[in-house]
């Protein structure tokens, strides 16, 4: 039996630039095929109100066949995923929430 890397996107999903089928690696990604160079933030697994990047292979142990990840991102590499949390952290800041980047991208209105 192969396990599968269970997640789901985030309504607004943040996307690198260097992802060319965003669609296609969203499919990989729900079905657990194997991609080398992709990375996604997600909400860190100590609960506080922070984002955590990880390459998309992590999405494959047991854990998250019960425990889905939520993806708030996908990136071509590990700076470009570091590039959207900054993004990420200069909108919270813009909207009041400075370091409260769950609460910022969980808010009604992000």
């Amino acid at each position: 039996m192969t396990l599968k890397g269970y997640c789901s996107f985030y309504k607004n999903l943040y996307i690198g630039e260097s992802i060319r089928h965003a669609e296609k690696v969203k499919w990989k990604l729900k079905h657990g095929a194997g991609q080398l160079s992709i990375y996604v933030i997600t909400n860190t697994s100590i609960g506080d109100d922070q984002l955590e990047i990880m390459h998309c292979a992590n999405l494959k142990q047991p854990y998250y066949k019960k425990n889905p990840a939520l993806v708030y991102g996908i990136a071509g590499s590990y700076g470009e995923a570091v590039d959207i949390i900054i993004r990420i952290s200069d909108e919270a800041s813009e909207a009041g929430m400075a370091g409260k980047l769950l609460t910022y991208l969980l808010q009604p209105s992000a």
